[in-house]
């Protein structure tokens, strides 16, 4: 029996609203009943985001699963606060069940900005060191204690033999229409590729909309709820999804990522390109055109770095 872990079914989703909201903080968190509650626009999938007033926001997870997030960031965001070179959420309250809710929520503070893109970035070669930056500052805060990878985090910092079915089942619908033969070169060299077993901290989620900008400047960053403690791989994914050729080069050089780890943050950014180029197979719109040119994209930097 294989020993690596399994992701299980897809978590049953709930809807939350406005007025239950209001509900939530009126009964439990009295002196913020009068702020106005709205949604915010593209308010997440793991949680469910409210803005509360103009300076903090209220998270709801979505499903069972993503609730196991919430202790972890109560107890860890205002550690890592002090820590990191860039704002990130601040837990202000945490909320419990109620109204008809069924899971702990949170209120938070608020962090202007806009998510990240590639029009907006106004230097792609700085965002990118700006990152690493960040990112190295998050590997060096002390793990002990911290969560390892499990069902809280969808086993982010562990093996990615976890996504091998989602991978395989991508590629199997894909042949024909993608070079699958590469695409699967590339992914059991990621899977291949050793790991030393120094453990440290990752967000677990390091992608356009967890990545705030100022002025095109890399400003904040948010949603640590797949944050834990493991291999770091799994953040070097963004290298694939966002940053240029000359701005991925200078994120390498800058957090010293060797051969192997970058092999398996390769793998980090395919699989989940594959999963989603097969949804949208066939369509012609801006998303999937983008999840084309991401995947062409790691298959020509693979072909350059290997001379395949």
């Amino acid at each position: 029996m294989s020993d690596t872990p399994q992701l299980g079914p897809a978590p049953q989703r709930i809807a939350v609203e406005a007025q239950l909201v209001r509900r939530l903080v009126a009964d439990q968190f009295p002196q913020w009943a009068d702020l106005p509650v709205r949604p915010v626009a593209a308010g997440g999938w793991d949680n469910l985001t409210f803005h509360l007033g103009s300076e903090m926001s209220v998270r709801l997870p979505s499903a069972a699963e993503y609730a196991l997030a919430v202790d972890k960031e109560h107890r860890w965001l205002p550690e890592f606060a002090s820590r990191l070179p860039l704002p990130i959420p601040v837990p202000l309250a945490k909320g419990e069940p109620g109204e008809g809710y069924p899971y702990p929520w949170s209120i938070h503070a608020w962090l202007d900005g806009e998510p990240a893109s590639a029009a907006r970035i106004a230097d792609p070669v700085r965002f990118a060191s700006d990152l690493a930056e960040f990112l190295s500052a998050l590997r060096h805060v002390d793990p002990t204690d911290g969560p390892l990878p499990g069902t809280h985090n969808w086993f982010r910092g562990g093996t990615l033999r976890t996504y091998d079915g989602l991978a395989q089942r991508a590629l199997a619908k894909l042949d024909g229409h993608v070079d699958v033969d590469l695409a699967r070169e590339i992914w059991e060299n990621a899977l291949n590729a050793p790991w030393d077993g120094v453990r440290t901290w990752f967000h677990g989620d390091v992608a356009q909309g967890n990545l705030l900008l100022a002025g095109g400047k890399l400003a904040a960053v948010i949603d640590f709820g797949t944050c834990g403690v493991g291999d770091p791989a799994c953040d070097l994914a963004i290298a694939w999804t966002l940053l240029t050729t000359e701005g991925r080069q200078v994120f390498r050089q800058r957090l010293s990522v060797d051969g192997p780890t970058w092999a398996r943050g390769r793998g980090w950014a395919l699989w989940k390109t594959l999963a989603i180029c097969a949804d949208t197979l066939g369509e012609t719109d801006e998303q999937a055109e983008n999840v084309r040119c991401i995947l062409n994209g790691i298959f020509a930097e693979y072909v350059a770095e290997t001379g395949r």
